[in-house]
C-alpha cells in the first residue's frame, strides 16, 4: 500500500464526520451475513450526530462523495451520508466537508451488503446510487437487485425515493426489468439524462445539476447517462429478473472499450 493511501487512512481516523465499521466488528465473519448486531448509530444519526430532525439521504457507493457533499451544500435542511468501502476515495469528500464546515454531512465506510446494521426502520428517507459497478456476473451484488431492495425496505421509510444514475446500458436495462416485475412506482426514466426532453422534467433537476468526476469523463467520451427514480413502497415478495441482457461492450473508465456504448 502506498504512503499516500496510508496517510489518507490515518487522517480519516481524525475526521469526526467519518464512521468506519466492518462485519467483523458487528459479530459477523463476512459482509453477506445479515444476522449482525446493530451499530450504535442505528436509530441515532439525527440525535447523536446531526442534532436535528431533518430527512436523511444516503449515497451508496459514494466514491469521492461528490454527490454527498454537493447535495449537502444545496440542501442544508437535509442530512447526507456517503457510504462506501474504499477509504482512500472517501477521504476526499470527508476532507472537503470538514474544511468547509458542513454540519449535514457524514461518511460511513463499510460494506453496503450490511447496510441494515447501521440504520433503524424508516430512518432513511432517500437513496442515491451513482455510477456503481454494474456487477454483470452476479445479480445479488447489483445495488438495484431485489436482494438489495429487500434490505433497503428495512431502513427506508415507505415511499422513499431511490435514484439510479449510471453510464451502464446493462444496469439500466436490468433495473428497468426489475421495476417492471416488482410494483414500485416509477417517477422518472430516461436513457439520456442530458437530452432536451429530459431537461423539461422537473424531477431531474438534481440529477442534472451535479456531475461527478467520472460522469464528466463518460460524457467527454460521448456516452449517454441513464437515470431512473422510483418509490420504495413496501413489498412482501420480490421477483428477480431472469431475462438475458446484453453485457456492456466497454470496460470501466481508464480502459478502452471495444465499441462505442449507447
Amino acid at each position: 500500500m502506498g504512503k499516500n493511501k496510508l496517510k489518507k487512512f490515518a487522517e480519516m481516523e481524525t475526521f469526526t464526520n467519518v464512521f468506519q465499521c466492518g462485519a467483523r466488528e458487528l459479530g459477523g465473519r463476512q459482509p453477506s451475513e445479515v444476522s449482525l448486531q446493530k451499530h450504535p448509530m442505528a436509530g441515532h444519526w439525527r440525535d447523536r450526530f446531526f442534532h436535528n430532525d431533518h430527512p436523511i439521504v444516503l449515497e451508496l457507493g459514494c466514491g469521492r462523495g461528490e454527490y454527498t457533499v454537493g447535495l449537502a451544500r444545496k440542501y442544508p435542511d437535509r442530512n447526507f451520508i456517503g457510504v462506501d468501502i474504499k477509504g482512500a476515495r472517501m477521504w476526499a469528500g470527508a476532507k472537503e466537508a470538514t474544511l468547509d464546515g458542513l454540519q449535514n454531512v457524514a461518511f460511513l465506510r463499510t460494506n453496503i451488503e450490511i447496510i441494515t446494521a447501521f440504520f433503524a426502520p424508516d430512518e432513511v428517507d432517500e437513496i442515491w446510487i451513482t455510477f456503481c459497478d454494474p456487477q454483470m456476473k452476479k445479480a445479488t451484488k447489483r445495488l438495484t437487485s431485489t436482494w438489495f431492495m429487500q434490505r433497503y425496505q428495512r431502513i427506508v421509510r415507505p415511499g422513499g425515493l431511490i435514484h439510479l444514475k449510471t453510464d451502464s446500458p446493462f444496469l439500466y436495462t436490468y433495473t428497468r426489468e426489475m421495476l417492471r416485475l416488482n410494483p414500485y412506482p416509477v417517477v422518472a426514466d430516461t436513457n439520456d439524462l442530458y437530452s432536451p426532453e429530459a431537461e423539461q422534467t422537473a424531477i431531474l433537476t438534481d440529477a442534472r445539476a451535479l456531475k461527478t468526476h467520472y460522469e464528466r469523463q463518460w460524457l467527454d467520451r460521448g456516452m449517454r447517462i441513464k437515470y431512473l427514480a422510483w418509490q420504495l413502497t413496501p413489498l412482501s415478495a420480490w421477483e428477480e429478473p431472469t431475462v438475458e441482457i446484453e453485457h456492456d461492450t466497454y470496460r470501466s473508465y481508464g480502459r478502452n472499450y471495444t465499441t462505442k456504448p449507447e
